[in-house]
């Protein structure tokens, strides 16, 4: 057991991993732009509950980055490489956003927030793409263990963005006399600072033509184009193989029923999590807690808990297999969101806040720790951003689709909050049926390109 646990614990010393790691928080910090930050300003400026969570429809750009993924797969900028360059040049875009964004105010330029929001999620969301087709390029096709490790120090780094990066504007907000307005201004130097930590990455050493090639050769039609075809036909051949394939190629792998079956689980996962995080902020206001609470425990202590939970989430999806680390981080799901309606009939307790963000941070570790390796796994290394960006999707959508009527529902509720989080957890039992249902297949997630027996 020893022996084992070090072995799972040696597959972190990779120095790959500060790259995934430094893409992990330019991932995450993006979210506090258009999430936490603009749902306080939006609050402090005396917007209602339903406004404040229709604004979260901003977040369905993160649903259908897949649309347009297949370019960032096979399109290369001029510098920097294919996943660096699509990288750098997003993340110039957000910081483009946040400058926009420090110009506005919420009287005068409601529109425009929602518009420049609009514009900054989907850099972010673009970002994403490159950022997930970098970490599964940069671990062996057969290195299970590899992609678990990667995931959660991507998960650690996804947060030290949102909860870490995430405590700074609260605090500001606070402790100084600095407009939401302008704290945008500090957003975008912060991200200035992560896009020169982009540069500094590697670009990961993969031939992606010879992929196509070895997919051709089992039959997928994706191979290159003949350079004795007319222009049409390269342009419709380099067309299908762009837009079509990578979508094609993953059903046709699976299965239509077990491919759609992966992706139904992943849409249903976290929906219930998603009500919750988007009436968070909305909640830990009205419940009386205050900005400076609201850092030091949602944003900086949510911080910690997920780094050690996500690394040790890594370590045990290692040891006893991503189904596993599933359904634990499911069932503990649905508890930490009753801890939460426990808070709405205590009041303000600091306590309790700490207490039950150490349970929320727990599942939200484990579970994204979870789903990223289990998605990564089912992805084909020539259409790594591709078909990721499809899966990663359809677990944002709960968040954007469905989630963005959450403060509708905390309405028709009365504000009843703990009605409303009782309802979130009972979200959580569909998923856990469907993944129990599929638990054998999950299991035996083989490599895209690995011989089938």
């Amino acid at each position: 057991m020893g022996n084992i646990l070090l072995g799972a614990i040696k597959t972190y010393n990779d120095k790959r991993f500060l790259s995934i790691f430094c893409f992990g928080i330019a991932s995450g910090f993006p979210w506090i732009m258009i999430g936490s930050v603009l749902s306080a300003w939006l609050k402090d400026d005396g917007l209602s509950r339903s406004a404040i969570g229709l604004f979260g429809i901003i977040f369905a750009t993160y649903s259908i980055n897949f649309l347009w993924s297949p370019l960032v797969d096979r399109l290369k900028p001029p510098i920097l490489g294919q996943r660096k360059g699509w990288i750098f040049s997003m993340q110039i875009g957000i910081v483009a956003c946040c400058i926009a964004m420090s110009q506005l105010t919420t009287s005068s330029h409601l529109f425009y927030i929602a518009l420049v929001g609009l514009f900054t999620a989907i850099f972010s969301a673009t970002q994403d793409i490159a950022i997930d087709g970098f970490r599964i390029d940069c671990i062996a096709e057969d290195d299970k263990d590899g992609m678990s490790a990667a995931s959660s120090v991507a998960t650690a780094g996804w947060w030290t963005g949102y909860g870490g990066l995430g405590a700074i504007p609260f605090f500001l907000a606070d402790l100084t006399d600095w407009s939401w307005a302008n704290i945008y201004l500090l957003l975008g130097v912060l991200m200035g600072v992560l896009a020169v930590a982009t540069l500094l990455a590697k670009e990961p050493d993969i031939d992606r033509d010879a992929l196509f090639d070895r997919i051709d050769s089992n039959g997928a039609g994706t191979g290159s184009v003949d350079s004795n075809a007319g222009v049409k036909d390269k342009i419709s051949r380099w067309l299908k193989s762009t837009l079509v394939s990578p979508f094609s190629e993953f059903f046709a792998r699976n299965g239509v029923k077990l491919a759609l079956s992966f992706l139904l689980f992943i849409f249903l996962f976290k929906i219930g999590e998603a009500f919750l995080g988007r009436m968070s902020i909305v909640f830990y206001k009205e419940i009386g807690f205050t900005n400076s609470d609201i850092a030091t425990y949602s944003k900086l202590l949510n911080w910690w808990v997920t780094i050690v939970f996500s690394l040790l989430g890594g370590i045990v999806n290692i040891r006893y297999g991503i189904y596993r680390g599933l359904m634990v981080a499911g069932i503990a799901m649905a508890a930490s969101n009753l801890l939460f309606a426990v808070i709405a009939q205590t009041g303000p307790s600091t306590s309790l806040l700490a207490f039950t963000v150490i349970v929320d941070g727990f599942t939200g570790a484990w579970s994204t720790v979870a789903m990223v390796a289990f998605i990564s796994l089912l992805c084909n290394r020539a259409f790594s951003a591709t078909q990721y960006a499809l899966m990663a999707s359809l677990s944002v959508a709960g968040r954007t689709f469905v989630a963005s009527s959450s403060g509708i529902v905390v309405d028709s509720l009365n504000g009843n909050w703990s009605l409303f989080f009782i309802l979130t957890a009972v979200m959580v039992i569909p998923s856990l049926v469907f993944l129990y249902s599929i638990r054998e297949h999950i299991k035996n997630v083989q490599n895209p390109l690995a011989p089938r027996t």
